[in-house]
């Protein structure tokens, strides 16, 4: 694959909340998040594994419920905006967007 790891930031702050940059892959292992990658293209994206399958919205559910726990917030507050059906994807976080911000940098 093309992408390789950068310090640059896939997100920005959006009225009370983050929206972040993603690439899922989905039927993997185990459900992991692997750290902020460029695209080919140059965007920076943060990368994410879960074990569900891409149907019926599994896999993107499954990424919203990893995001939430490894941020700290509840499920509710963190939705897939974009990209529903992609592996590159826009999910919403709301909340604090100082603190979002912080939890964020001490996953990647």
């Amino acid at each position: 694959m093309a992408d390789r790891l950068v310090t640059g930031r896939p997100w920005q702050v959006s009225g009370e909340a983050l929206v972040i940059a993603m690439r899922l892959t989905p039927k993997a292992a185990m459900d992991r998040i692997e750290g902020i990658a460029t695209l080919a293209d140059g965007r920076s994206v943060l990368r994410a594994r879960v074990r569900a399958v891409p149907e019926k919205g599994r896999a993107n559910t499954a990424l919203e419920v990893l995001l939430a726990k490894a941020l700290g917030v509840p499920k509710s507050a963190v939705s897939v905006i974009a990209g529903g059906t992609s592996r590159l994807k826009s999910v919403r976080v709301a909340g604090s967007p100082d603190w979002l911000t912080a939890a964020i940098e001490k996953i990647c």
